[in-house]
């Protein structure tokens, strides 16, 4: 079968363009997606006005709003940072490794019957300039920094765009549902009171 030819943006602001033409139409073929994602090849550079740590958690900065279609946004990790185990609310969720390497666990959804852990389907290290996709019909993830000297950048593309997620305790199923709230905006802090949320996913 013939692969059509992805053309590679070589900025961040070009893969933000290409983005947006994407996602002018109503269907999302989320190969077409993957394969822009994977072609931008991360340039610290371009992204680093985007990057903001915090010492005890990872962090997540808005980049791009997607003409209200989806969500662009660049997560920070820490040495050790990671989410709690979450849904993605109905949306196409693609995470692309900017530096240094994640971790993703897979799980099952609980169901009312099964008492105690979640089931584990399956984990992978995500390394620079792969691309990962979850939905919410593929399962559950928790996403970590398992590094201890290393710090990692993501960059995140959901789509459509959401306010609220559940999460889940690993050892019961229960679940909670959470804000998201951005750490920065375009580069710049948000207001300190809109980030006091419980989780970030």
């Amino acid at each position: 079968m013939e692969q059509t030819e992805v053309v590679k943006p070589e900025t961040l602001d070009d893969l933000i363009k290409v983005l947006h033409k994407i996602f002018e139409g109503d269907c999302i073929n989320v190969e077409e997606v993957q394969d822009i994602m994977e072609a931008y090849e991360s340039n610290p550079q371009e992204w680093m006005k985007y990057a903001k740590f915090d010492q005890y958690r990872y962090t997540r900065n808005l980049v791009d709003e997607g003409n209200g279609k989806f969500n662009l946004m660049i997560l920070c990790w820490g040495e050790g940072h990671g989410s709690s185990i979450h849904d993605h609310t109905n949306s196409h969720c693609f995470m692309k490794m900017l530096q240094g390497q994640l971790k993703e666990t897979l799980f099952d959804w609980p169901d009312d019957k099964s008492k105690g852990d979640m089931v584990q389907k399956s984990q992978r290290i995500l390394q620079e300039n792969n691309v990962a996709y979850i939905n919410d019909s593929l399962g559950l993830h928790r996403v970590e920094n398992v590094s201890h000297t290393e710090c990692a950048v993501s960059l995140h593309l959901y789509s459509p765009p959401f306010q609220v997620c559940q999460a889940f305790d690993q050892r019961t199923g229960h679940k909670n549902t959470v804000k998201m709230t951005f750490w920065s905006k375009y580069g710049e802090r948000t207001p300190f009171e809109t980030t006091i949320s419980q989780e970030n996913n």
